[in-house]
């Protein structure tokens, strides 16, 4: 059976990496561990870390969280859906929010429970996901201002996410003068100014973030100690806090081109003669015990530099052992560092044995 091991020092190591980073320049951060799809084992090794803030995007890991240790503030980091609202206000103390019929639904139900429900407005800054609009941010707080029972934490903004739009300086600058701009108006205090995920680290390495941004939203570098500006890992940081174990179950000389007609496989995808060199060829073959119900190839990545995958179904994955200076044999197992989309669908997977290391 397959698995992903989580290697506890080396997160811890790349906690007190970024703990020390952020400290260090006064800003306030908090964990994204979506990435661990509610996983028990591990949510236990990221509150053993000392870990008070913790942000989501599904409300059942954040009840788990709650579970865990009540005293940590729970973050629910998506705009919350309507037949959501109950949970979130029960779950999250604070949620991320863009409509105000959504906001009304949260004023509402924290009346009801008897509790401050916490917001955090999100602003649009170019990447085209979610995000109040500029032009309409003043009239947006006039209208949820006096709402009872939601207290306004800070505004955020979120880039990278889905058009790929880079938090520079500018974008940064820009959040911070929408800040001034809300205070100013409305004579209140922003907590905090949300300035992003993992992305925005390359910026704050540099010195470069606007004093004004005071609070990230950090998973990916502290998993996999990734700069995404350059794809490199940073410097004193680990890119391998989680890996997958796969075993061979198959081991055989075969040829490199398919024979018979040729359509569509499993995963709707057509094998085209012209991407064999050498029709005439063969390569050894081990075939792996996971395939596309647990991962996607694409964000795998072998530590034996010299395999190479060739594809996967729905519950195997054949790779060229061909040209590896290492001699496999039935049972072995292969290892793989992943990609942040790859951790992703296997800690999604009910297949995929989760352990310690």
């Amino acid at each position: 059976m397959a698995f992903i091991k989580l290697y506890k020092q080396k997160l811890k190591d790349n906690y007190t990496f970024l703990d020390d980073l952020f400290k260090s320049r006064a800003i306030q951060w908090g964990v994204v561990s979506k990435i661990l799809c509610g996983n028990t084992i591990y949510l236990k090794e990221l509150i053993a870390l000392g870990i008070r803030e913790i942000h989501d995007s599904r409300i059942s890991n954040l009840k788990k969280i709650k579970v865990l240790d009540s005293d940590i503030q729970t973050v629910y980091i998506k705009p919350p859906a309507k037949r959501n609202i109950q949970s979130i206000v029960r779950y999250a103390d604070i949620s991320f929010n863009t409509e105000i019929y959504t906001i009304q639904l949260l004023s509402k139900e924290a009346l009801k429970q008897k509790k401050i429900h916490k917001i955090i407005i999100m602003i649009e800054m170019g990447d085209l996901r979610e995000g109040v609009m500029g032009e309409e941010i003043i009239a947006f707080f006039s209208a949820i201002l006096s709402m009872p029972n939601i207290e306004i934490q800070g505004i955020g903004t979120n880039l990278n996410c889905l058009s790929g739009v880079m938090p520079t300086q500018d974008k940064l600058i820009q959040l911070s003068l929408y800040k001034q701009l809300i205070e100013a108006k409305f004579n209140i205090k922003i907590a905090w100014v949300s300035g992003g995920t993992s992305v925005a680290i390359p910026l704050i390495l540099k010195n470069a973030r606007p004093m004004a941004v005071n609070h990230f939203r950090i998973g990916e570098a502290l998993f996999f100690g990734k700069d995404l500006f350059t794809g490199e890992t940073i410097k004193g940081m680990h890119n391998d806090v989680l890996k997958l174990y796969t075993q061979i179950i198959e081991i055989t000389e075969k040829p490199d081109t398919p024979t018979g007609e040729i359509g569509e496989n499993v995963a709707g995808n057509t094998f085209s003669m012209n991407e064999i060199d050498d029709l005439g060829g063969t390569s050894l073959r081990a075939i792996l015990d996971i395939g596309l119900l647990d991962m996607q190839p694409q964000y795998i990545e072998a530590d034996d530099s010299e395999i190479t995958i060739i594809d996967a179904s729905s519950d195997m994955m054949v790779v060229d052992i061909s040209n590896s200076k290492h001699t496999y044999k039935i049972g072995d197992f292969v290892s793989f560092k992943l990609r942040y989309m790859g951790g992703l669908y296997l800690l999604n997977s009910d297949y995929i044995e989760k352990n310690i290391g």
